[in-house]
């Protein structure tokens, strides 16, 4: 293992030098503005999930939080920390040796034996792989993420939940992969890359179908799948709150995002196309580019609040804004994931806006690989201490009993099974009104944004 960490910082010096140094001094494209260059960081998110997992699952075990317990996981085919970490270090020198050939293809330092696009091909072919194998830990994995797209089907369990918060911190790694998707269902890998970007060879992308409906789509899915859960946990647990509460974090997440996407008066500047000439006047711009700050602003400090005080049971005055109990053995290690939680919340909320929406507060292309990595890095650490606080506190009612063991666990399965109730008329109708609210309230985005284009065209 140590060897290959080593092989992986060398390749890793590598291809940093040569991505630099080569656009500085022999005035090559960057590996950042290479055409494929979403397909290495879609597949590259999916490595920085599993390395954040092998993290996760070492500190976790360092502290004594059972893990294995709380996501109800089969101890005979879990894996520890060093068998994931020999998977993924094998996985991080593939990738790294096929955009070092890309690049070095692209900018003619060696021999074109293949196309460069083939070389991204390769790396998708070798990361559905490893998505699918080995069967016995990744059928598990696929069968809880049906679980999880099929909400509010069936009842979430904690597991389920966990993996739809990381799914909302990976809107932009889904972006990634549809455009991945695309980009090789579409033949374009066996095209030649013109260096001086003349001819976008991806049309595709600025078709109405990819970028006003199915990027779209896959911004807000994710938040529509957590805000599900919250309303299946509601119709279970008869529990107004926390249920309804988190599903109003999520909803006010999709309204963020709805705006950003539909409305064109949250355009700073007039552009034009086949047919219409759009001009958005100065009190157009501030009125909705105040009110969308001012949601943006409201978002990020309710999904803040949320995290300290619900998911990780701090920010309790008699505790100097910590918790009882703590598991973590420094408590500046709180007060700086706090910190840094609240810095990179509003980072998140600005990822929803999805890619060349032409909206003044949308993030830079050069800037997307960053934001999808800190976003990453804030999800790994807001699960330390989530699963602390459900280690101690059985927060939201998942387990029968309170006790979780420190250092084992059993694969024993308990006897009784949950009795299933009946769910009330008025909780269902309670469900169905808050759910069309929310799909009211996107429609009403898509409509206003329909009548501003026609006024304004």
């Amino acid at each position: 293992l140590g060897c290959r960490l080593g092989m992986c910082a060398i390749l890793t010096l590598w291809v940093c030098w040569d991505c630099i140094w080569g656009s500085y001094h022999d005035q090559h494209i960057s590996i950042g503005g290479r055409t494929a260059f979403p397909v290495f960081r879609a597949c590259g998110g999916l490595l920085l999930v599993h390395w954040f997992w092998g993290f996760s699952v070492f500190v976790w075990q360092r502290c004594r939080i059972n893990h294995t317990c709380l996501f109800d996981f089969n101890p005979r085919i879990v894996d520890t920390p060093m068998l994931i970490f020999n998977d993924v270090v094998d996985e991080t020198l593939v990738f790294l040796i096929l955009m070092l050939l890309y690049y070095k293809s692209g900018a003619h330092d060696m021999p074109d034996l293949i196309p460069p696009g083939c070389y991204p091909l390769i790396l998708v072919v070798y990361t559905v792989k490893c998505l699918i194998f080995p069967l016995r830990t990744r059928g598990p994995l696929w069968v809880a993420i049906w679980e999880v797209i099929s909400a509010p089907l069936t009842s979430p369990k904690f597991f389920h939940t966990y993996v739809a918060d990381v799914f909302t911190s990976m809107v932009k790694v889904f972006q990634d992969i549809v455009w991945a998707a695309c980009y090789v269902l579409s033949g374009d890998f066996w095209f030649s890359e013109n260096e001086n970007n003349d001819i976008d060879p991806h049309q595709w992308q600025h078709e109405f179908w990819y970028k006003n409906v199915l990027i779209p789509l896959v911004c807000l899915f994710p938040l529509w799948i957590r805000f599900n859960q919250c309303l299946r946990r509601y119709m279970d647990t008869k529990k107004r709150f926390p249920n309804l509460a988190n599903a109003t974090k999520y909803a006010m997440s999709q309204t963020v995002t709805m705006f950003g996407v539909f409305h064109p008066l949250y355009l700073l500047h007039s552009h034009e196309t086949k047919h219409h000439k759009y001009v958005v006047s100065k009190d157009d711009i501030n009125l909705f580019q105040e009110f969308w700050m001012g949601l943006f602003i409201a978002s990020s400090l309710y999904s803040f609040s949320w995290d300290v005080l619900m998911d990780w049971g701090l920010g309790r005055p008699k505790f100097a804004l910590l918790g009882p109990r703590l598991m973590f053995p420094n408590k500046f290690y709180y007060y700086g994931v706090m910190a840094a939680d609240l810095v990179l919340r509003f980072m998140w909320v600005q990822s929803l806006i999805p890619p060349q929406s032409g909206a003044s507060f949308e993030l830079p292309s050069y800037l997307t690989a960053i934001t999808m990595a800190l976003e990453l890095l804030r999800r790994t650490l807001w699960g330390f201490f989530r699963l602390e606080h459900e280690h101690r506190h059985n927060t939201e009612g998942f387990r029968r009993v309170d006790f979780v063991p420190l250092h084992f666990a059993t694969g024993h399965q308990h006897k009784y099974k949950q009795q299933k109730e009946h769910v009330g008329f008025h909780v269902l109708a309670e469900v169905f009104v808050i759910s069309a609210f929310v799909i009211g309230i996107s429609f009403l985005s898509i409509m206003a944004a329909q009548r501003a284009t026609a006024r304004v065209g």
